[in-house]
């Protein structure tokens, strides 16, 4: 199947204007259809770099802001009606094993957050989960990487010590840690910590590095390392972010998180609306070059993920054209203008008149309005509301979701 949008960003540097996109997947070998989608706009869908899944409760969680440091978080946010809320449905007893039930609704529901604003991609950062947890998301969520929650607070949540961790890498696939997540002496001297547990490498991803100075981002971008940028939930519980431009400056590879709800932004849109905020001299196209290409490398994804390819295009984004530039229309993306978020082959979300146009099993998909369409949803996100609801005694409304 061919599809012909107006415009086509193969990458933050090429454009293309209406050419032909070649379907590539199970639902689209027998259809021999070419639709005109000049009331669209193609992307390679964006990226989550970081995100807790199991953590998208509402509302945020902060009560002594702002911290000197997210460590101190962890433990003042236990005492936060969100977190008391969300443990009426699901108790964290220290296990951290996310595939039983309801922690695996939450998880999905997570996931879901990450779709509905047009991603292929959400990382989970949490301990690593057997194969059925990553199997059960709506989008991909990589299961190859190792991590550590921090240098300070170690793997509480479960794991093994930071440099085993590192060691079961191989080079091969990402070691993720926060670091830096304030900007007192304890963050400020995680970074050498870091390097003295011989922890620096290409593969590492720093999620927040608030506290990196520009000697230090310096480092980063020596070694080839990933910094990985929240800055809504910097903002938020820190009241700084990252020395962004230095990160910049120094040419460092750097991708956006959303990190939870519990502290971060509704969704990767409200990151870069923060960015564009407070940083309104970065162009929007180094934006959506953090989102696509730097995200894929840093999470050591296929080269499918960063880039359009024409010919077969597995993973696709089409989004009504409501800005005629490209990347200021991504400022406007939300659920409703999502025509297509196709996915290693699969459709995942979009409008109605697909599910029609691609025989889609309706047992794997459900349907909901939102604004004034009618959309597809593979899994039922809904059912997954419903749940929460029946435990709770009463309705729970998750800004991210769009019904």
């Amino acid at each position: 199947m061919i599809v012909k949008p107006a415009i086509s960003v193969i990458s933050p540097d090429k454009m293309e204007l209406g050419i032909d996109l070649y379907l590539w997947g199970s639902p689209f070998e027998e259809i021999d259809l070419r639709k005109d989608c000049s009331n669209a706009i193609a992307y390679i869908p964006l990226i989550n770099s970081h995100d807790h899944l199991i953590s998208n409760w509402v509302p945020r969680a902060g009560n002594n802001r702002p911290y000197k440091n997210s460590h101190i978080w962890v433990e003042d946010m236990k005492e936060s009606f969100a977190f008391q809320e969300r443990d009426i449905f699901w108790h964290n007893n220290g296990s951290f094993r996310l595939e039983e039930p309801n922690s695996l609704i939450l998880a999905k529901l997570g996931a879901y957050k990450s779709l509905f604003c047009g991603c292929s991609v959400v990382q989970d950062h949490s301990s690593n989960q057997v194969d059925a947890y990553y199997e059960a998301m709506p989008i991909v969520v990589p299961k190859n990487f190792r991590q550590c929650h921090s240098i300070t607070l170690g793997n509480w949540w479960g794991g093994e010590t930071p440099e085993k961790e590192m060691e079961l890498t191989k080079g091969k696939m990402p070691f993720i840690v926060h670091l830096g997540e304030g900007k007192d002496e304890i963050t400020k001297g995680e970074f050498s910590q870091l390097k003295k547990m011989g922890l620096l490498r290409a593969n590492t991803l720093i999620i927040h590095g608030i506290a990196l100075t520009a000697e230090e981002i310096s480092e980063v971008a020596n070694v080839g390392a990933s910094i990985c940028w929240c800055p809504s939930s910097n903002f938020f519980l820190i009241g700084e972010t990252l020395k962004i431009d230095e990160v910049l400056k120094h040419k460092a590879n750097v991708c956006i998180g959303t990190d939870s709800t519990m502290s971060g932004g509704v969704n990767l849109i409200a990151e870069f609306l923060k960015i564009r905020e407070h940083f309104p001299k970065i162009p929007t196209k180094e934006i959506y070059r953090m989102a696509t290409v730097n995200a894929a490398t840093a999470l050591y994804l296929p080269q499918y993920f960063a880039f359009i390819i024409p010919n077969k295009c597995r993973n696709l984004l089409l989004v009504d054209k409501v800005d005629r530039d490209p990347y200021e229309n991504l400022f406007a993306l939300e659920a409703s203008t999502i025509q297509l978020l196709l996915v290693e082959g699969i459709p995942r979300f979009g409008d109605s008149e697909w599910m029609e146009i691609l025989n889609l099993d309706e047992n794997m998909y459900s349907t909901f309005r939102t604004g004034n369409k009618e959309k597809f949803v593979i899994g039922d996100p809904m059912e997954l509301n419903d749940q929460i609801d029946e435990v709770l005694g009463y309705h729970k409304d998750f800004p991210y979701l769009p019904f």
